[in-house]
């Protein structure tokens, strides 16, 4: 579902990624972990396209993010830490213009605005303008709108920032049906123990380089990924 191929990107002199290859299979929950400025957000952008990057290649869905940039993307949702909807709008609006974006038809989305804004608890909000919404309240709209045209692949960039329980427990399970249907999820978090139950595979980083990628019952062993990763980020 996505390629990450020898991915470099620098800022001046800083390079803030370097080399990352890692692969996402169908069906897969893969969470990206590492400390603050370790480059995940790069990582995450430069995939979505937004950034573009020195060396190496991302393949979505077997298209080019550069070279295919509309096919990859169509195939793709990006959910960024601080999403910056358009605040002018209600929420309702907001996505039905995703939908119209996506060329999602109006029954269709219709029924999954419903499905998802009742199951985030946010459906009786939807006729509000996005500026009144709480920083948790935008976050759903952004969560909904990720869902809303069947993706392939879904980027999340701390997604449970911002959430309360429920939405947190209702996401997780969304989540995993969505790739229990054959999508893919990568994402950032760093709420460990959440990463640990949620996912199948693991990549930590450190300083923008791979330190240890696999399932994460091959990472964890008997530790905890919060150990494991303590472990790591103590290397120098």
């Amino acid at each position: 579902m996505l390629e990450i191929k020898h991915l470099t990107k620098k800022f001046g002199d800083h390079t803030a990624v370097d080399d990352l290859s890692l692969t996402i299979e169908d069906g897969q929950i893969y969470a990206f972990i590492g400390h603050n400025g370790a480059g995940k957000t790069t990582t995450l952008k430069s995939v979505a396209g937004i950034l573009p990057f020195d060396e190496g290649e991302v393949i979505i869905n077997g298209h080019n993010i550069k070279s295919a940039a509309m096919e990859a993307k169509k195939d793709m949702a990006y959910i960024p830490d601080n999403p910056d909807l358009y605040d002018y709008l209600k929420g309702i609006d907001y996505l039905k213009f995703i939908a119209d974006v996506y060329g999602v038809d109006n029954d269709e989305r219709k029924e999954k605005i419903e499905k998802y804004s009742k199951l985030l608890e946010i459906y009786d909000d939807l006729a509000s303008p996005i500026n009144s919404y709480s920083h948790g309240m935008k976050q759903k709209i952004a969560l909904i709108s990720a869902f809303i045209h069947d993706p392939k692949l879904i980027l999340m960039d701390e997604p449970f920032v911002g959430l309360d329980p429920k939405a947190s427990h209702t996401l997780k399970t969304l989540m995993r049906e969505f790739c229990d249907k054959g999508g893919a999820i990568f994402f950032s978090t760093h709420v460990l123990e959440v990463a640990q139950k949620l996912c199948d595979q693991v990549a930590i980083i450190k300083q923008g380089k791979l330190l240890k990628a696999g399932t994460m019952e091959d990472i964890t062993g008997d530790a905890s990924l919060e150990e494991v990763f303590l472990e790591l980020e103590g290397d120098k």
